[in-house]
């Protein structure tokens, strides 16, 4: 139930506590300042000696595990704040779930430092004390689902590899059924998980042969295409080379053609000037001397002659 509207002036906090031993939930209203005055300045994870809230409360130790303020804002840990924000929250983050992949959003978180104006606090017993809180440790609640996976339903009731997890499921009672007059029974098992069954080896075992088979399969395949490779290679090959002497010989008879075919031009030629008249052959007359034409003298121009000037003795004072 919500707690009730605290009056003006006087500052009222609803404290859920949990004891995970017994699986109980208990909701306390505290509306008087000075045991609240205990919570204040701690954070979320932090542990708290509940001996301040009552005597009834003696010996036990708390943990801090969350809260909402009055507006309804949950408080996030790691927001070393003792207020609201508003932050930029993803897929991972607590206090948000994304609607859309990639989708981020600002949200209003409340700081995970405890103050006054929190509206409900979220604790756990982590050390139980001397006395007995009624409704919370003197009560045993079962769990509505039981353990699913066969390691865990083994370690639940300390089973060996042996026994058999089957006959150690915790099944979940269902409202009876009446049917023609008849009242029946119904309860329902999980379905386990990580089961070694022999079915679940011999599918196994198949599984496994199937992968050999399939590898021995590809490595034949491999095997075939490769010797057919190589087959149509040589093929080619064989006709490659054939081609190829073809055109060699056919170019080799050509030649052979043309050079016999020059050879017979050449002795009919021959034939044709023997069978001839032969013609008289005309002296050649000498050719006549060439006088070989004289050099062309060209005249030196005439120097003047300087007469040398007669040497005049000095005159004699």
């Amino acid at each position: 139930p919500p707690p009730p509207r605290s009056q003006k002036g006087v500052v009222t906090m609803k404290l859920n506590i949990s004891y995970p031993a017994t699986g109980a939930i208990k909701s306390v209203v505290i509306d008087d300042e000075k045991k609240l005055r205990l919570f204040y300045d701690k954070r979320v994870s932090q542990e708290v000696d509940g001996a301040a809230l009552g005597d009834e409360f003696k010996g036990y130790v708390f943990k801090i595990t969350g809260g909402n303020d009055k507006q309804g804002f949950p408080m996030m840990q790691g927001v070393l704040v003792n207020g609201r924000v508003r932050l930029l929250l993803k897929e991972g983050h607590p206090c948000y779930r994304p609607r859309r992949d990639g989708e981020r959003k600002r949200k209003s978180v409340r700081g995970c430092i405890v103050g006054p104006d929190m509206s409900a606090l979220n604790l756990v017993i982590v050390k139980k004390g001397d006395g007995e809180l009624p409704d919370l440790t003197d009560k045993y609640v079962p769990r509505r689902l039981g353990p699913k996976r066969a390691s865990k339903i083994r370690k639940l009731f300390n089973l060996s590899k042996e026994d058999d997890v089957r006959k150690y499921v915790i099944r979940r009672e269902l409202p009876a059924k009446e049917k023609n007059g008849k009242t029946i029974k119904r309860s329902k098992a999980p379905k386990i998980q990580r089961l070694i069954t022999p079915e679940r080896i011999s599918m196994k075992k198949a599984v496994i042969t199937q992968k050999k088979e399939r590898a021995q399969q590809r490595v034949s395949a491999a095997a075939t295409y490769a010797k057919l490779l190589a087959k149509r290679k040589k093929e080619q090959r064989d006709r490659r080379a054939s081609q190829i002497a073809k055109r060699r010989a056919s170019s080799k008879g050509s030649v052979k053609r043309a050079s016999t075919s020059s050879l017979k031009e050449n002795a009919a030629k021959k034939v044709k000037t023997e069978s001839g008249a032969a013609k008289p052959v005309v002296a050649a007359k000498p050719a006549a001397k060439v006088a070989p034409k004289a050099k062309a003298v060209v005249a030196k121009p005439a120097v003047p002659k300087v007469k040398a000037a007669a040497k005049v003795a000095p005159k004699k004072k």
